[in-house]
C-alpha cells in the first residue's frame, strides 16, 4: 500500500477537533486537580501509581515506566513531591545507586482526597455528553488507535497485544473513574 503522508481537508477537520478536545479535557481535570486538592494532573498520575503499588513504593524507572514519561523527567518530578511531602525516598538494599520512593501519609491523603472530584469532573466532561454507544466506540477506536502506536513503537508486538497492554497498563484510569469501596468513605 503506498503512503499518504497529506492529510485531507476533513481529515484535518477531525485532527484538529479530536486534538483540541483532548487539550482541553486534559486542562479542564488538571484545572480541577488543581483547584480542588492542590495537586497537577502530573502529581496525581504519579500519587496514584504509587497508590496502588505493592507497598506504596517503586523505583522512579518503574514510576517512568508506569506512567510513560522519561525517567530524568519523573525524577525532576518526583525531587519537588519530596519537597512537599507527597513522598520520601529511602536507599534500596538492591542496589546502592537507586532508591525506593515511597508514598507518605500526606501523599496518601492526596490521592484519596483528590480521587472523588476527579471522578465526578471525568463524568462532568467526559461521559455525561456520551451515550453507551458513542462510548463503546470511542473504546474501540481507542484501543485500535493504541494497537497501531504498540506497533510503530514496538514492531515485534502484535497490534492486538500492544493494545491490551497499553490499556491494562493505566489502571489509574479505572481507579480514577471508579474508587475502590474502602478509598470513598
Amino acid at each position: 500500500m503506498a503512503e499518504q503522508s497529506a492529510l485531507t481537508e476533513s481529515e484535518l477537520e477531525v485532527w484538529r477537533t479530536f486534538y483540541s478536545m483532548r487539550r482541553n479535557l486534559d486542562r479542564a481535570l488538571d484545572l480541577q486537580l488543581q483547584r480542588d486538592s492542590q495537586v497537577s494532573a502530573s502529581e496525581y498520575e504519579v500519587l496514584l501509581s504509587m497508590n496502588e503499588s505493592p507497598g506504596r513504593q517503586m523505583r522512579v524507572k518503574d514510576i517512568a515506566g508506569a506512567i510513560g514519561w522519561e525517567k530524568s523527567r519523573v525524577s525532576h518530578l518526583v525531587t519537588r513531591m519530596e519537597k512537599r511531602g507527597l513522598l520520601s525516598r529511602a536507599e534500596c538494599e538492591m542496589d546502592a545507586r537507586g532508591s525506593w520512593i515511597g508514598l507518605t501519609i500526606e501523599g496518601r491523603r492526596a490521592v484519596l482526597g483528590a480521587m472523588r472530584g476527579h471522578a465526578a469532573a471525568i463524568r462532568r466532561y467526559f461521559f455525561d455528553v456520551l451515550d453507551d454507544d458513542e462510548a463503546e466506540r470511542l473504546k474501540n477506536l481507542s484501543t485500535r488507535v493504541v494497537g497501531a502506536i504498540g506497533c510503530a513503537a514496538d514492531e515485534d508486538a502484535p497490534a492486538d497485544e500492544a493494545a491490551a497492554a497499553a490499556l491494562s497498563e493505566p489502571a489509574a484510569l479505572s481507579e480514577t473513574v471508579a474508587p475502590p469501596a474502602e478509598q470513598t468513605a
